[in-house]
Formats: C-alpha cells, sequence, structure tokens
C-alpha cells in the first residue's frame, strides 16, 4: 500500500498546492474560475478526445457494464436519500444528498488519475462511467429539484436537460472521439500534437483547480458531511464492487476499474447545481471538501487492493 501511497501522493499534492494558494488569496475566486474554465472546455476536452479517439466502442459498451454501475450508484443514491428525509429534509435537499453519495469527481479527477496508474487499459471503463454520471444522475438530480419546485415536469425542463448535454464539451469531446475513432483515420500528425500539448494540461490543472476551489469551502454541519463522504467512499465503492463482480458478472478488469472510480471522492459540479438552485450549498460544500481530504487515504487503499499492492 506504501508505493500505491507515493503515487498518488503527487495528485493530491496538486490538490493541497491549489488549496494553499487560494486560503493564502494568491489564487482567489475569479482566478479559480478562470483556470476551471480553461480545463473544463480545453484542456480536458482535448485529453479526452484523445483518449476516446483510441476507443472502439463496439470493444467499450456492454450493458453488464451499465447495470451494474447504475443499480449500485441507484441504490446509494437512494439509501442517502431516504436518510435526508427521515432526518426532515426537503425533497430537494435529499436528492442533493443522493447526488453527493453517489456521484465522484470523475472528470477532473478520476481520468488523469486512474489513466496513469491503473494504465491505458483503463481509459475505457472510467470514460464510461463518467458519460453514465453526467446524462443520467446529471439529468436526474436537476428533473427532480425542478419537477418538485413546479409540481410538475414541464416539456422545456427536459429540453433544457437535453440541451445542456448536448453543450456539455465532456460529452462532446469524448462523442467526437469516438466519431474519428469509428472512421478508422487517424489523427494528423500537426492536430496530434497540438492536442497532446493542451491535454497534457489537463491534469495538473483540474487538481490546482479543484485545491483552489476547496479553499472557499467550509466543514459546516460536519456530522451531515462525514455522513455523505462516508456514503460515497465507503458505500459506493463496495456496492459497485458486489454489482459488477457478484451480481452483473462484469469482466474483472472493466470491474476493477468501475470500483476505483466509484471510490472517488463528492463531485465538484454538485456544488454548481446546489449553488444554482439554492438547495443546500453549505452542506455540498463541506461533503466535496471532507470528502476530498479522506480520499487521500480511502482511494490509495482501494488502489492498493485492486494492484494487490
Amino acid at each position: 500500500m506504501a508505493a500505491v501511497f507515493f503515487q498518488t501522493l503527487p495528485f493530491f499534492a496538486l490538490i493541497g498546492l491549489g488549496y494553499g494558494a487560494g486560503r493564502q488569496g494568491f489564487f482567489g475566486p475569479e482566478a479559480t474560475a478562470a483556470l476551471t474554465k480553461f480545463v473544463f472546455y480545453f484542456a480536458l476536452s482535448a485529453m479526452l478526445f484523445l483518449f476516446a479517439v483510441q476507443l472502439d466502442l463496439g470493444d467499450l459498451f456492454n450493458w453488464p457494464f451499465v447495470w451494474a454501475y447504475l443499480a449500485a450508484s441507484g441504490a446509494v443514491f437512494l439509501l442517502a436519500l431516504i436518510v435526508a428525509l427521515v432526518r426532515g429534509c426537503r425533497l430537494e435537499e435529499a436528492a442533493i444528498e443522493g447526488q453527493c453519495s453517489a456521484i465522484g469527481n470523475t472528470g477532473f479527477l478520476g481520468v488523469p488519475l486512474l489513466a496513469l496508474l491503473l494504465g491505458p487499459e483503463a481509459i475505457g471503463p472510467v470514460m464510461f462511467v463518467l458519460a453514465i454520471d453526467m446524462i443520467i444522475f446529471g439529468s436526474l438530480i436537476v428533473i427532480l429539484i425542478t419537477a418538485r419546485r413546479e409540481g410538475r415536469l414541464r416539456p422545456a425542463v427536459l429540453g433544457a436537460v437535453a440541451g445542456g448535454l448536448i453543450r456539455n464539451p465532456m460529452i462532446v469531446s469524448i462523442s467526437l472521439g469516438l466519431a474519428w475513432s469509428a472512421t478508422g483515420f487517424g489523427l494528423p500528425d500537426p492536430m496530434l500534437s497540438f492536442l497532446d500539448v493542451l491535454g497534457a494540461a489537463a491534469t495538473p490543472g483540474a487538481l490546482f483547480a479543484i485545491g483552489a476551489s476547496l479553499a472557499g469551502k467550509s466543514a459546516e454541519r460536519l456530522s451531515v458531511a462525514l455522513w455523505l463522504s462516508f456514503g460515497k467512499l465507503v458505500l459506493h465503492p463496495a456496492a459497485v464492487a458486489y454489482a459488477s463482480l457478484v451480481v452483473f458478472a462484469v469482466p474483472r478488469d472493466q470491474a476493477l476499474v468501475m470500483i476505483a472510480a466509484a471510490a472517488l471522492p463528492v463531485a465538484g459540479n454538485i456544488y454548481i447545481i446546489a449553488a444554482h438552485y439554492n438547495v443546500a450549498p453549505q452542506r455540498v460544500s463541506a461533503a466535496i471538501l471532507v470528502s476530498t481530504v479522506l480520499s487521500l487515504l480511502t482511494v490509495t487503499w482501494v488502489l492498493a487492493q485492486i494492484s494487490g499492492a
């Protein structure tokens, strides 16, 4: 486990560096927002496109993988939602807590971390998890909040959700990469070099941006944050492990990558949704902060078990 710890440590050190820069005021909210936008729209998109170009959708897609991840994530989401309702939370707050327990930081942290530590064969499953998170669960939370507030589900809401997915640069870059891969043509050398240089900025930029964004978050409502972190860092990967290896018999190499992806801390984009709809943003902020700090140990442990180190 020590070997894996020292492999993951540089990733979390970059997060810590960003956090320190944010706390000291050297990297303020405007700078963090600008860096996040650069990573999201340019660097990470270039990395995902390059990864997708190397994949074959026919080899990547399989229903057991989809059902295993959906069943496990859905079960954890539902558990956290029910617990929140029992505590007296409104449905919108309960849905946000369910999202915190089931959706990890796959885009900014998972793709670069797992691709490097688990090898090129991990790229396909990680991107598959990312796509399911964005398309299924990203849509679900918006639908639940808006339907609850308006008392009904208007077609305009579904149209807005679909439009958001179409404009999401991660969805676009993965789709374009897979489409290019299907043509059988290689990338021209100048284009390959351009995307390679741009994509190389994704890992340090994303990790630094994660840390800088955490600097503005607090650990208010620590008991709830610890419960949501437990759900995300322990219950979610455990449920995914059971569903993928026992129930749906997903190929072991893909199942292990799915488990590692499930062990990631709470996704930062949940805070964006919570803040936009004004649904418990401080609670989400605390869950992101606590789960990210604890994930240095939990993610390392999960990766050590997977690799046998």
